[in-house]
């Protein structure tokens, strides 16, 4: 029996945010963290990952140099090779990147491996995270991690109020990493940028990358466990959580 070789595993980091929700003048993914930038977490998780081989980082335009010297080079990211600039909304920054994944301008293209899009502001991620992830991936092409909902979730019409009550049984909360086949996110982001172009950018509505593989493929989505650590920074609260979180994770 030959030894199976390890597909390319490349992560696209996301931090084209603007932090609108943070009341900060600095954009949510260069605020401090203990004594790092908050996007340091999830690069570093990256680098030092024994499955993840090479990093997309993704920003908006005006930020590329400064990433590329106060981040990137400034703390060694070996990993990243291509910062892509990011869209009006995370799709299409996504979408920019998958655009990217098999350049000629990366060390590596990848075209027939596996891609884990993380979101930079998501600073708890952790190799078991990567590892489940990646697990999953080789066997059901498409899956994100997630935990099942602490709270019971209601769904409201448009005027605010309750419509129905899912069994939270069946309620799991979406985090990132959410790893596919490469192929298979390539396309199903190829797929929504010319739904875009055709019906108008408006005309778009997901909200996770999931969500186009389940729109635009029939590929089923696995769900696989994440942490209740690994939390989103979205507003200033959420900094103050994260703070607590670093005390005793570091």
């Amino acid at each position: 029996m030959g030894v199976k070789m390890k597909k390319r595993c490349t992560a696209v980091v996301l931090a084209a945010g603007g932090g609108s929700r943070m009341n900060s003048a600095v954009a949510k993914q260069f605020m401090m963290l203990g004594d790092k930038p908050l996007l340091w977490y999830s690069l570093q998780a990256a680098e030092q990952s024994e499955i993840i081989d090479d990093c997309i980082l993704v920003t908006g335009k005006e930020n590329i140099s400064y990433v590329r010297q106060e981040i990137v080079e400034k703390y060694g990211f070996n990993k990243v090779d291509i910062i892509v600039s990011g869209g009006r909304e995370r799709w299409e920054s996504v979408a920019n990147a998958m655009a990217a994944m098999g350049s000629s301008d990366r060390r590596i293209p990848n075209r027939d491996g596996y891609v884990f899009v993380h979101d930079g502001a998501r600073p708890f991620l952790t190799e078991a995270i990567i590892r489940r992830t990646y697990e999953a991936v080789q066997e059901y092409h498409a899956c994100v991690a997630a935990m099942p909902s602490k709270d019971t979730i209601k769904l409201a019409d448009e005027g605010g109020m309750a419509v129905s009550t899912p069994d939270r049984r069946f309620v799991w909360s979406v985090q990132t990493p959410q790893a596919f086949d490469t192929e298979l996110i390539v396309k199903a982001y190829g797929l929504l940028r010319d739904k875009a172009e055709r019906e108008g950018f408006e005309s778009v509505a997901v909200t996770d990358d999931a969500g186009v593989v389940e729109a635009f493929t029939d590929c089923p989505v696995k769900l696989v466990e994440g942490s209740y650590e690994n939390i989103k920074i979205t507003t200033p609260e959420d900094m103050e959580i994260a703070e607590v979180f670093l005390k005793s994770l570091f």
